[in-house]
């Protein structure tokens, strides 16, 4: 029987798996898709998690190929409003590290078990001391017996461990679009730029390779799925209009997603334990989310192996653990609410006044604080 149950292979389940069997725990990783995902989703990791991931070899591994971000500009109307230097932070790693998801996925894999995939996790529950986990797998059902389980399989787990209403959970009415495009040669290749407009916000991220990311406010507010032609002339009408028109004709493929807001009161009953998006769900304007769950598995991964170590649970460094995670957790969801609400559309009033404080706010102190927020410096995990 393994030590360690670990129930999902993101990047967050990855990571744990990688950083408990560095430690030498036998480690299960259990994953419902068949295949390793291959859509980008997240791209940014920021300063605590490069630092958190150094001793293990993994942010050389990410840096080895990422784009390193160091500025970033808010602009409207064509007009630069304010700049945030991340490379102003008094940080190891004083840029965010961009790269498409499955590369950070590969780089957090080095060191992991081979992953159980096909495995659709039924039940976790506490059995005699051990922590029981069920499963369908390819060959039928199965079962393991462990001193822990760590539930990182997303949101779709999160019913897994917590009561119905537990966890309350807060859906936007905002939509967004999102799509990574070869873009021409540009002055400011390496500078993440959020467009305010009065139609809404327009995110532009470098990434490797000359790519960047759009993300952009959608006007379409109902959940109807559409044509992909029609969700990516939505993109590039949006682009057009709010300050990427030079970059308009090269998306396509373009995602339709909305966003969520959930934060459990707490992540840990016995052996049980809960981490990344199913203890807590931020929205990705901003680009906090995976790096919040990233944290929660670095910190956790030390008080397990010592648990296993000793036969002893670390009682009081769990404790500050989960309380630590939850703060950190409540953080990044104000943080991102505000800038899911600061991207919103907004008649020539509004903007104007909207305009007018974040120009103001994104000097001097307030530039270096939004760096410092944006960079998640506000996190206990920093």
């Amino acid at each position: 029987m393994p030590d360690v149950v670990v129930i999902g292979a993101g990047p967050v389940g990855i990571l744990l798996s990688a950083e408990l069997a560095r430690r030498g725990i036998d480690v299960v990783t259990l994953e419902r898709r068949p295949e390793p995902g291959s859509r980008s989703r997240a791209i940014g990791l920021h300063a605590p998690v490069l630092a958190a991931l150094e001793h293990s070899g993994t942010t050389d591994r990410i840096l080895a190929t990422a784009t390193r971000v160091d500025r970033g500009e808010c602009r409207t109307d064509g007009r630069v409003l304010g700049v945030v230097r991340f490379d102003a932070l008094s940080a190891r790693f004083p840029f965010v590290a961009t790269l498409p998801q499955p590369a950070t996925e590969a780089a957090l894999a080095v060191g992991a078990p081979e992953v159980v995939r096909g495995a659709t996790v039924t039940s976790v529950r506490t059995v005699a001391g051990r922590v029981r986990v069920r499963a369908e797998t390819t060959s039928g059902e199965e079962e393991w017996d462990a001193t822990a389980a760590v539930v990182a399989s997303g949101a779709g787990g999160r019913d897994l461990v917590y009561r119905p209403g537990a966890v309350a959970v807060r859906t936007y009415a905002d939509r967004y679009l999102m799509a990574d495009a070869d873009v021409a040669a540009r002055p400011d290749a390496d500078v993440a730029v959020v467009h305010l407009s009065r139609g809404g916000v327009l995110e532009s991220f470098p990434l490797p390779g000359g790519r960047r990311r759009f993300v952009a406010w959608d006007g379409r507010g109902d959940d109807t799925d559409t044509a992909d032609a029609e969700r990516d002339e939505r993109l590039r009408a949006a682009m057009r209009t709010r300050g990427e028109a030079d970059a308009a004709d090269h998306v396509s493929g373009a995602a339709s997603f909305r966003v969520r807001r959930a934060v459990a009161p707490r992540l840990r009953r016995g052996g049980v334990f809960v981490v990344g998006d199913a203890a807590h769900e931020v929205s990705p304007i901003g680009g906090q989310g995976m790096n919040l769950g990233l944290l929660d598995a670095a910190g956790l991964a030390p008080l397990l192996a010592r648990w296993i170590a000793t036969g002893d649970a670390p009682e009081a460094e769990l404790h500050r653990w989960e309380r630590r995670r939850v703060r950190s957790a409540r953080i990044a969801a104000a943080i991102a609410s505000a800038n899911t609400a600061l991207g919103r559309p907004g008649g020539p009033g509004i903007h104007g006044v909207r305009s007018g404080v974040l120009g103001a706010a994104l000097t001097g102190v307030g530039g270096r604080l939004f760096a410092h927020a944006y960079a998640m410096g506000f996190d206990r995990g920093a």
